[in-house]
């Protein structure tokens, strides 16, 4: 997807209503998923996991048609079997959108089979999509930082903690399992686990804050 200027999302937007159409098993994750849970920054990456057997590869196909479409069924296969990311290339528009397979990596089926319907907003359009659960969005986050100690993935964290311990996240309808993240944190290492509590314990003094200065 391009960086700058205005991307445009229509391809991805339209593949959303493709996978939901065509019931294809699928799953968005990553920061665009946490935009549900309370995360602000502005991303242009939509991340989308998909479930494809070989009937769902035929009909994505067939959905996205040469020669304005790029959606190469033996691509897809091979992606499926090898576990790597393939693309759907809208030529007309200039549009590339990459999609993970289910196989690519074990820790998403977890995440998947607990996947949670939400109500994206997107400008003025707003759509029902399958999510990641904010507790795998985070589970993703603690390990991308634990690859690249990245602060976007800090920041993202402890909007989205925060945003919970203020009480804003209406989407749920159950507390945040924070026992199964901590769990999770464990298996990264103790410098994740450290991490993670000291996210937690700065998230709550800034809920606390927030309230009192209301």
């Amino acid at each position: 997807m391009p960086k700058s200027g205005n991307p445009d999302l229509s391809l991805f937007l339209d593949i959303l209503k493709t996978l939901e159409s065509l019931d294809i098993p699928y799953m968005i994750i990553g920061a665009f998923a946490g935009t549900v849970y309370g995360i602000t920054r502005v991303t242009y990456d939509i991340d989308i996991v998909v479930n494809l057997d070989d009937a769902h590869i035929e009909a994505l196909a067939e959905a996205y048609p040469p020669p304005r479409y790029y959606a190469d069924p033996y691509q897809m296969r091979q992606s499926v079997a090898s576990g790597i990311m393939f693309n759907i290339i809208d030529g007309e528009r200039g549009e590339k959108a990459d999609l993970i397979p289910l196989t690519m990596v074990s820790r998403y089926r977890h995440a998947f089979e607990n996947r949670v319907r939400q109500i994206i907003s997107l400008g003025d359009l707003t759509f029902e999509v399958w999510c990641a659960r904010p507790e795998d969005v985070i589970i993703g986050k603690l390990m991308a930082w634990a690859e690249g100690r990245s602060r976007k993935h800090e920041d993202d964290i402890y909007e989205m903690l925060t945003f919970y311990y203020l009480g804003l996240a209406t989407t749920l309808n159950r507390p945040l399992d924070e026992t199964y993240i901590d769990q999770r944190a464990a298996l990264l290492g103790q410098d994740v686990v450290e991490f993670w509590q000291t996210l937690k314990s700065q998230a709550k003094i800034e809920a606390t804050r927030q309230r009192a200065a209301q």
